[in-house]
Parts: structure tokens; C-alpha cells; sequence
């Protein structure tokens, strides 16, 4: 029996690409405008979840829009469980028609692999599994657009 402990992860990169395309074509799919600066598009699915998506950085070729979930308010009207507000930052690019998630819930820069363990807990393709996070999210707010509104933020 051979021990992998410590082994390096190795993130497959045509499965990255796969994704993060994935994520282009639907994102583009659920916001008709990227290009604008500062607008922001909200949809509601019920009584205790909204999403907002809003448009942080535009330029030539790269547009960065952040992505938000407001869920489950108690009878103070606080948010109960943070873990239930996920927070991504994405950044399309244009001309390789990707999408790939650069921040999410205060990770600041995602690493393609870490070691593990290590001090945060993150997983060994932590970069991998936020931006299968965020392909799954998109086609669920696609599913939900029915109820998207855009405004200036």
C-alpha cells in the first residue's frame, strides 16, 4: 500500500476551461448588459432569498461582477447563518469567452492548488470546486430568471 499523503494536486486544465466557458455562455445568458458599469440586477426566488448580481469593473476585454445571496431572515430581521450569504467575485473574459471565479467568501486570490491540511482548510482544488460552485448557482438563477430586474446601482 503506497502512501499519497502530501502528494501536490494537479488541477486538470481542460476541465477548468470546460467550466469556466460553461459559466461564460450562462452568465451572458442571464445579463443581458455586462458592459455597464454599476448596474445591478436583483431577482427574488421567495420570501427569504434574493440574488443580486452587480457589475464591478468594466473594460476592453475583462468585465468583474460580483454575486450575492440574501437568505433566511430571522424574526429581528439579522441574517441567521452567514454561511447562507455565498459572495463571489467573477471575472468574464471576453475574448476567451470564460468566466472564472477570482474571489469567494473572503478568499482574496484562489490559488490553482493548496496543500493539504493547511491552516484556512481549504480543499486541495478549492479553485475548482468554487467555480463547479458557481456553474451550479447560474443555472439555478437561469432557472429563477423569470423574476430578475436590473437597476443603476
Amino acid at each position: 500500500m503506497t502512501k499519497e499523503i502530501g502528494r501536490k494536486y494537479v488541477p486538470k486544465l481542460a476541465n477548468m476551461h470546460q467550466v469556466c466557458e460553461v459559466n461564460y455562455g450562462r452568465l451572458l445568458r442571464l445579463l443581458p448588459d455586462c458592459d455597464t458599469e454599476d448596474l445591478e440586477y436583483q431577482f427574488r426566488v421567495n420570501a427569504s432569498l434574493q440574488y443580486t448580481i452587480k457589475i464591478i469593473d468594466c473594460s476592453r476585454y475583462t468585465s468583474t461582477l460580483e454575486m450575492s445571496q440574501k437568505s433566511q431572515i430571522d424574526q429581528i430581521g439579522q441574517i441567521k447563518y452567514e454561511f447562507l450569504r455565498p459572495v463571489v467575485q467573477v471575472r468574464l473574459y471576453h475574448d476567451a469567452k470564460m468566466a472564472e471565479v477570482i474571489s469567494a467568501q473572503n478568499i482574496g486570490s484562489l490559488k490553482p492548488s493548496y496543500q493539504y491540511p493547511n491552516t484556512k482548510m481549504y480543499q486541495k482544488n478549492e479553485k475548482e470546486m468554487v467555480n463547479l460552485f458557481l456553474a451550479e448557482w447560474v443555472q439555478f438563477c437561469l432557472t429563477q430568471s423569470k423574476h430578475l430586474h436590473s437597476s443603476e446601482a
